[in-house]
């Protein structure tokens, strides 16, 4: 029986590739599963290990404190250490010509520790003295040879009014370092930024050549535990150091892993349900050899081993190729995000454990789906006829208990998922969402068979066909309900995450409507401004004309500085503008500047405020807005009617802001502190069209892209990460969706071979080749509309619980549905079923009916 097995696979290895396609295609994503997770871990690994390249020790604190300083003379004294290097860092502004840009200073190391690769020039020997990363000084058009300064704020001399830079070197694959200039400075420049503070992040011990790293490890624990100013430091190796870093950045818990694993599950849940069907369609096509094999002395063992035989060899051969299209899949992406600037670190990882799970999972998924095609096959007597399964019901005993089981888990996780959406809490809500989905699955013979039935009485109108497609349809409900579920399952999970997603997007976009009135703000400086590397002021030209002419703002509105509120209400700038152009420009509902008030931003908790006017001191009630991000507005009409500032009111400010001049009129006020200006953008902006915007901004007025916020820039970003995730989630789940369309095939092919002789007949009795073709074809759109149906139904109450159970703490959920999203899915999963059903059409079209008749 086993030459028999092998012989079948060899000479019918087509049938065997639905079943190869699902194993792999389940197989692929188990192991990229697991890859994602090991690369993950290695490029974080690769980058951040980075700063300890040179380092064999690393001394640092747990909790995120700093090493005290002191430590560094003691660990400079424990035999076999050569070199001792405490890692300090300072943020700072960095000022190159007319740009200004977030730059991190790290300090210098001795030349065993320097990590820093040196591309052109020399690194810096003397306090005034800095290198740039090559990436960054190419964007600001620095070179060696040239000054660059440090925003003077940020430190009284900060070493001079110049930094010269010496060198230039490789960006660092450190992610704390990604996305800002980075600069290596002097220790004293370093320090002086802090604050004059000395502040290790780590201290990093080079040994001598012949030192044990183990030895000198436990030499400095125990000088860490002598020391009374320890603070918790211990000591590791730099790849012990690396791995406790990634720990710590995702927070001890593999989140992604986990998510990812979860949709690996969904997949070999539903290729196991395709295999078992395709499995069936094997047996049924290869009845009559079965029934042969009996009739020559052929056991029901050996006849059962066979079929496990073809599933064992199938499984190897599909879980193998899997495996490899994982790898292929893992580093083609590594490949694509090495290509970037933020992904150049990325480093891929093919874990033995991936291998192996997903080749074992593969094998027991293909052997357990092939379980009951086995058994079904040693019941096939001689010379019987092809005979459907009978169809799972409630008076059955089989039928009663899945119905018991069924409803515990969908009431039970039904209410265990609303108690963690009332509650916010995502841990019982994703149990609850799991167990109750799997009593609809359970269910679904109870229901999904009289949906098809109900929805397939709208094709009757179509004639001879539609009807005959609505009866065969729910012909064999326990194998419609197979295939139906495998897709409603695929089905759910996309619509899910559409629906989630587009929820939290409303949400969000909602919360920061009501946090940041305004899409875009850009405050002026007046005397105040930033200084080029030169020293001088940089030429800022702010004002309403200047910004309505940048693509994609819409509206622009000038807030002037004008009033200061009484020592007692904090001595606070007030801001006038007109009333109708701020309801322009506004996001947040509701709110309305009118005469005679003061409009406050959310901290403000008193209901009266007292403004120091040239006439005197005038009450003017407070309306607090939702916003936190607010100026206090009142209208140009209400400060004709109060006046101007008083001059000693003004004078004092500015003497407490650090101004020299004296201050008398309100134009003067305005000029030292500079207008605010709030912008509305077009509609339909993306994340890259609200920076160009920003960008744009920047370019034309002169400012510095510090001073230009804004929701927009927060709404793009969140919505640019909603959208990566949507796409990278949908992605993933669409090869659920792919292997539940096989199974719709399959069952349309099983269909086919079980009504050999109806069709021949109908054939016969005058049915055209063409209402053959269009009465499959309809029954497959009828199992796909239906699955896709309920599946987009379940995805939008799971969408919307998930959504509440996840946000629900830290804002107001809005649900929110992508009708043209979910009607999309709609389109593709009927789409899919109807070319589903080509082949199987075609095989039926083909048959004459005199063969067909006379099949038995």
């Amino acid at each position: 029986m086993l030459q028999v097995a092998l012989a079948q696979i060899r000479v019918h290895s087509r049938r065997f590739i639905a079943v190869g396609l699902a194993v792999m295609l389940g197989v692929a994503f188990l192991s990229a599963t697991l890859m994602v997770n090991a690369t993950t871990r290695a490029s974080l690994s690769e980058s951040i290990g980075a700063s300890y390249a040179k380092a064999d020790l690393i001394v640092s604190v747990d909790d995120g404190n700093t090493v005290p300083a002191d430590l560094a003379d003691e660990l400079a004294a424990v035999p076999g250490v050569e070199v001792v290097h405490g890692l300090e860092r300072a943020h700072t502004q960095l000022l190159t010509g007319d740009a200004t840009s977030l730059a991190v200073l790290t300090a210098s190391a001795p030349e065993q520790l320097e990590t820093a690769q040196l591309t052109m020039g020399a690194y810096p020997s003397e306090p005034g003295q800095v290198a740039l990363d090559e990436a960054s000084a190419a964007r600001l058009d620095v070179a060696p040879g040239d000054t660059v300064a440090v925003d003077a704020g940020a430190s009284p001399s900060a070493l001079g009014d110049a930094l010269t830079v010496t060198g230039l070197t490789l960006p660092s694959d450190d992610p704390t370092q990604s996305g800002v200039v980075q600069v290596l400075a002097s220790t004293a420049l370093v320090r002086e930024l802090n604050g004059g503070e000395t502040a290790f992040r780590n201290v990093q011990l080079a040994l001598v050549p012949e030192a044990e790293p183990t030895t000198v490890a436990e030499a400095v624990t125990g000088v860490l535990d002598a020391s009374p100013t320890a603070g918790g430091a211990v000591v590791r190796s730099a790849a012990e150091q690396t791995t406790v870093d990634v720990a710590r950045l995702s927070g001890g818990t593999d989140v992604l892993t986990g998510i990812l694993l979860a949709f690996a599950a969904v997949a070999v849940i539903v290729a196991g349900l395709v295999i078992s069907n395709t499995f069936s369609v094997l047996v049924a096509q290869r009845t009559r050899e079965l029934a042969l094999l009996r009739c020559i002395g052929a056991e029901r063992r050996q006849v059962r081993m066979s079929v496990l035989v073809e599933a064992a060899v199938v499984g190897i051969v599909s879980s193998v190729l899997g495996v490899l299209l994982a790898i292929g899949v893992m580093a083609g992406l590594v490949g694509l995000a090495r290509r970037t600037d933020f992904g150049s670190f990325a480093v891929l990882a093919v874990p033995p454990s991936a291998v192996a799970i997903g080749i074992a999972v593969g094998v027991l998924m293909t052997l357990l789906a092939a379980l009951v095609p086995a058994r079904a096959a040693t019941r096939v007597a001689p010379l019987a006829a092809l005979r459907p399964i009978a169809p799972t019901a409630v008076g059955t005993r089989s039928g009663r208990v899945r119905l018991a089981v069924g409803l515990a888990a969908l009431v039970g996780g039904g209410a265990l998922l609303l108690l963690g959406a009332v509650s916010a809490a995502i841990v019982p809500a994703v149990a609850g969402g799991a167990v109750s989905f799997l009593g609809v699955v359970l269910l679904a013979p109870f229901f999904v068979p009289p949906s098809v039935a109900a929805i397939g009485r709208m094709a009757r109108p179509l004639g001879v066909p539609g009807s005959l497609a609505s009866v065969n349809a729910v012909r064999n409900p326990s194998r419609t309900t197979s295939s139906s579920a495998a897709l409603m399952v695929g089905v759910t999970l996309v619509t899910m995450m559409m629906v989630g997603a587009q929820t939290a997007r409303v949400s969000l976009e909602r919360e920061l409507d009501e946090n940041y009135a305004v899409d875009l703000a850009v405050s002026g400086s007046g005397s105040g401004s930033a200084q080029d590397g030169t020293g001088e002021p940089m030429t800022q030209r702010v004002d309403v004309p200047t910004l309505l002419g940048v693509d994609g703002v819409r509206g622009v509105v000038e807030l002037t500085p004008v009033l200061l509120t009484s020592p007692d209400d904090g001595g606070a700038l007030v801001y006038a503008a007109d009333p109708g152009q701020i309801a322009e420009v506004l996001r947040s509902q509701g709110v309305q500047l009118t005469d005679g008030m003061v409009l406050a931003p959310q901290d403000w908790t008193q209901r009266e405020v007292t403004l120091e006017t040239a006439d005197g001191a005038r009450t003017l009630p407070v309306t607090t807005t939702e916003a936190a991000f607010f100026l206090p507005l009142i209208t140009t009409g209400t400060l004709q009617q109060l006046g101007g500032a008083p001059t000693d009111a003004l004078t004092t400010y500015l003497g407490d802001a650090g101004g020299t001049e004296p201050v008398a009129e309100d134009e003067q006020l305005a000029g030292y502190f500079g207008s605010t200006f709030w912008i509305t953008l077009d509609d339909a902006q993306d994340a890259q069209g609200v920076v160009d915007i920003q960008s744009s901004i920047v370019d034309a007025t002169g400012v510095s892209e510090y001073q230009v916020t804004g929701a927009a820039i927060e709404r793009a970003a969140y919505n640019q990460v909603i959208d990566v995730m949507l796409l990278i989630v949908t992605a993933l789940l669409a090869v659920a969706v792919l292997i539940a369309l096989i199974g719709v095939a399959n069952t349309l092919s099983l269909s086919v071979l079980e009504r050999r002789r109806e069709n021949s007949l109908l054939r016969a009795l005058g049915l055209t080749r063409g209402q053959l073709r269009g009465m499959l074809a309809v029954e497959a759109v009828l199992i796909a509309g239906v699955a896709a149906l309920l599946g987009s139904a379940l995805g939008v109450l799971y969408g919307w619980l998930g959504a509440q159970s996840a946000l629900g703490g830290t804002l107001p959920v809005t649900p929110s549905v992508p009708v043209a999203q979910i009607g999309l899915v709609l389109a593709v999963a009927v789409a899919a079923g109807l070319m589903a059903s080509v082949l199987p059409a075609r095989r039926a079209a083909r048959l004459s009916p005199v063969a067909g008749l006379a099949a038995d």
